[in-house]
């Protein structure tokens, strides 16, 4: 299937530092793809340079298989048949609701503005202004605008910023709604992990204007492709240790690092909610196993209740470094408590150390 929106290999610098590298990306009618990193990234940038605000230094943009952007040819923002959404929603203040949504629509159209209203659930609004609106309500005919002329591919940039928690989640769940039955293809750009594993179908992971990582959101979040990939997403416990014929000694029992030299650096990475608390039992923890590994004895530090689960900070006596471990409900043992901790092979992950970063350690 041809795709709705095509990048190919585009490149983009100002004074002389690369925003983009080298980005390709396809977007599939009806698909939700979110440009997910840091602030500086490169994601409004790439977003920018679609509109037709910005134009690439190198590369192609393509709609439908035909090329709308390129090294000989420049499509105008206005016949691009790309909607925007903002983060300030940018509606008209002197305009009502219905001349917000019906703006630009030639007069053959405006039984369009009813229908977008009915379907983001604001009819009855139309002669209201938007400073007479809710944050979630301006939101949705900032949606309903957006929508009006047809556009084929949507981008999104951080639109749901400016709403507050409360509001957040449901409007967003309607938003996607509203724009997978419309067929639209969406690039959404956001540096919020839970915004992306929330709507996303695809998430392309960019760091220093490349995407790094792509795929869908369970395999991006549990096949990171690095330790950086991996920290984006939830706080991380990280292991370090040598591998030596393709085995890897640490305080809780060997790993296998095939893959890495011996005598390679190798840092081993899980998350707090995989690892597993024990008690002590008159100096003892849990016998080893073959899926947990070998326990190691830790102090609790500090615990905290966070709502649906408890965070739990642990020194360990091998390093005294500490440890990050979350368990359901509550569970708030006291700071200088004994406990032992074991790692679940299955949910650890293996990455070599960078020279660089191996030797300033």
């Amino acid at each position: 299937m041809t795709p709705r929106l095509e990048l190919r290999h585009i490149c983009k610098s100002f004074a002389g530092r690369q925003v983009v590298d080298d980005l390709s990306l396809s977007v599939a009618p009806g698909q939700v793809t979110c440009l997910l990193g840091p602030s500086g990234c490169g994601k409004s940038t790439t977003l920018r340079i679609l509109a037709g605000v910005e134009r690439q230094d190198s590369g192609e943009i393509y709609v439908d298989g035909e090329i709308i952007c390129g090294p000989l040819t420049e499509t105008a923002p206005e016949h691009r048949s790309i909607g925007l959404m903002f983060q300030d929603f940018a509606l008209f203040p002197h305009l009502d609701v219905a001349g917000n949504v019906g703006f630009g629509l030639p007069k053959n159209e405006m039984s369009r503005v009813g229908e977008l209203l009915e379907k983001v659930g604001l009819s009855g609004f139309e002669g209201k202004y938007p400073h007479e609106l809710s944050g979630g309500e301006q939101q949705r005919v900032a949606l309903a605008r957006a929508l009006a002329p047809r556009p084929k591919i949507m981008l999104m940039d951080e639109p749901f910023s400016g709403l507050d928690d409360r509001l957040r989640d449901g409007i967003r769940d309607e938003t996607l709604s509203v724009l997978k039955d419309e067929g639209t293809a969406v690039l959404l750009v956001t540096h919020e992990p839970h915004e992306a594993m929330r709507m996303a179908d695809e998430i392309a992971l960019m760091r220093a204007g490349r995407i790094v990582q792509q795929g869908n959101p369970y395999n991006i979040y549990n096949a990171p492709v690095d330790k950086q990939a991996a920290a984006f997403f939830s706080d991380i416990n990280v292991i370090r240790g040598q591998s030596n014929g393709a085995l890897t000694e640490t305080p809780f029992g060997q790993f296998l690092t095939p893959g890495h030299a011996d005598g390679a650096a190798v840092e081993i990475v899980i998350r707090p909610q995989h690892l597993k608390i024990d008690f002590d039992r008159s100096g003892q923890g849990p016998n080893p196993t073959p899926s947990d590994g070998t326990p190691a004895r830790a102090l609790v530090e500090r615990a905290r209740f966070m709502g649906r689960e408890s965070l739990v900070e642990l020194r360990m006596d091998f390093d005294g470094s500490v440890l990050k471990a979350t368990v359901p409900a509550v569970f708030l043992p006291k700071p200088g408590t004994v406990l032992w901790l074991t790692m679940r092979r299955d949910r650890c992950f293996v990455f070599g150390t960078p020279p660089a970063q191996a030797a300033a350690e």
